[in-house]
């Protein structure tokens, strides 16, 4: 040992003499076990005790971060070689491209984490810090997609240069702190759901204890499309003015949110290509792809989307999600560039001919109008439709991994603000079923799960929807 270490040493037997030899007469101490500890926590520590400690605690606390460093550098060296790869571990270059790997990376740590979001409830420190730090890993990527831009250069002379500096792309820089803004309000307004005065119960609960344990709160009637749901419950005399004030703010804001990311990723999805192998699939003409039904109503003289939409039967999800794609065709149908094969001869075209041409490609674009407008009147109508058959394609297809981030992200939050909405209509049908439940006769709680005519599975406004139909049996059917 050194003489430093011996001096030391000295210092702490000398300090525990002198505690000692101060302690009173009342409370022994036993010196014998060596309890130089029980020492210490009688009277506070001198200098060289304190200065001990104090070094092998920040010599703890510096190994836990260096485990903790070591940690997340493994982890980003597995994240990111995965992705590289592209989700095939084997390297036998079977993976998928960088953007789609990133895409299904971002798309499978929103359903690790946040899953379906079955309670209005606080998300839990481990899911929130997992969600926040993966979601940064796979974020900086865009850091590094870059674009060139002109810039002026000054010399220490006065004189002045154009040159070239790089930036991050334009529609990563506008968009993406957006979209970090609207995941951490998502996440504010799952934190806000802490001290409720409502609950949940799970349904088989509901039928089992009807009688004793749900005596204090009063459950809602549910939709059969929505078996795996938890049943909210709210006071009998349904919820505060306040809460319920407080609840249509939250509604409000997140129905903001999701319409802000609905609109970054539209934006995202319209200006990827569009493949190919999809142009490639599509029918021979827009009537093919529509059917004579809805062919005959966008091509009158007087067309209305809504009325269209009033006529048609959507008993399920499946059934618009098919005539979005048949509609989402057409428009390309008609929008697709036609070549014109030169003719063999040097004679020009008649007139007739080149007018025929202006004619038709006029009349394309304004049937292509239409069924725009009524395949976004379609995506009003149902928020939570799925993506078609060409968003589908696009994102398969897509090679650019700046907006294949854009297009995910985007995507997961709308999913996630769409969750939210929706646990939230159901907080709100709960609460007034509860305030209207006194002029009801009294029933059966299993029988309040009753059957619903719906036209999605998922929509918050499915309550306001009217399922109309319209015989068609002396039309043509598609």
């Amino acid at each position: 040992m050194g003489d430093d270490e011996l001096s030391v040493d000295d210092n702490v037997v000398s300090e525990a003499e002198y505690y000692s030899d101060s302690v009173e007469d009342d409370q022994p101490l036993s010196c014998s076990h060596g309890s130089l500890e029980s020492l210490v926590q009688l009277k506070p520590m001198g200098w060289p005790m304190r200065k001990l400690l104090s070094s092998v605690e920040k010599k703890t606390k510096d190994d836990k971060l260096k485990l903790n460093v070591s940690e997340l550098e493994m982890m980003m060296k597995e994240r990111f070689s995965k992705l590289l790869l592209g989700e095939d571990m084997s390297g036998c270059g079977k993976g998928v491209c960088p953007a789609l790997a990133i895409s299904n990376a971002i798309t499978n740590l929103c359903a690790t984490v946040f899953g379906q979001i079955w309670r209005l409830e606080p998300l839990s420190s481990e899911k929130k810090s997992m969600w926040r730090r993966e979601i940064e890993l796979l974020l900086c990527v865009t850091d590094h997609i870059v674009e060139l831009v002109p810039s002026w250069q000054t010399f220490p002379d006065g004189k002045k240069v154009e040159v070239m500096t790089s930036r991050q792309r334009s529609d990563l820089h506008v968009d993406l702190p957006a979209l970090r803004k609207l995941d951490k309000m998502l996440l504010e307004t799952l934190d806000s759901f802490c001290g409720v005065e409502f609950s949940y119960v799970d349904r088989g609960v509901l039928s089992a204890n009807h009688d004793a344990s749900l005596s204090p709160r009063r459950p809602i009637h549910l939709r059969e499309e929505k078996w795996w749901l938890p049943v909210p419950r709210v006071p009998p005399g349904g919820l505060n003015e306040n809460t319920r004030k407080q609840l249509e703010l939250k509604r409000d804001s997140t129905n903001q949110i999701l319409k802000a990311a609905m609109a970054i990723n539209s934006n995202a999805l319209s200006e990827m290509e569009i493949p190919q192998s999809y142009l490639d699939s599509l029918p021979k003409n827009g009537r093919a792809s529509l059917g004579d039904v809805i062919y005959r109503y966008i091509t009158s003289d007087k067309f209305s989307p809504e009325c269209l939409l009033d006529c048609l039967d959507f008993a399920s999800e499946h059934q618009a999600l098919d005539i979005a794609n048949r509609v989402e065709a057409s428009i390309h149908i008609w929008r697709r560039r036609t070549t014109v094969s030169k003719p063999t001869n040097n004679t020009r075209p008649s007139w007739g001919i080149v007018k025929e041409m202006i004619i038709d490609a006029d009349k394309r674009e304004l049937l292509a109008g239409r069924a725009e407008t009524l395949l976004l009147c379609l995506k009003q109508r149902f928020p939570g439709l799925t993506q078609t058959t060409l968003d589908v394609s696009k994102i398969q297809f897509n090679k650019d991994v700046g907006k294949s981030i854009l297009e995910s992200y985007s995507r997961v939050l709308e999913s996630l603000a769409f969750n939210i909405l929706s646990r939230i209509d159901d907080l709100l049908s709960a609460d007034d079923f509860a305030k209207h439940s006194d002029k009801l006769s009294p029933v059966h709680p299993t029988a309040l799960i009753v059957s619903q005519a719906l036209h999605m599975q998922t929509t918050p406004f499915a309550a306001t929807f009217i399922n109309k139909k319209l015989d068609m049996s002396a039309k043509t059917q598609y």
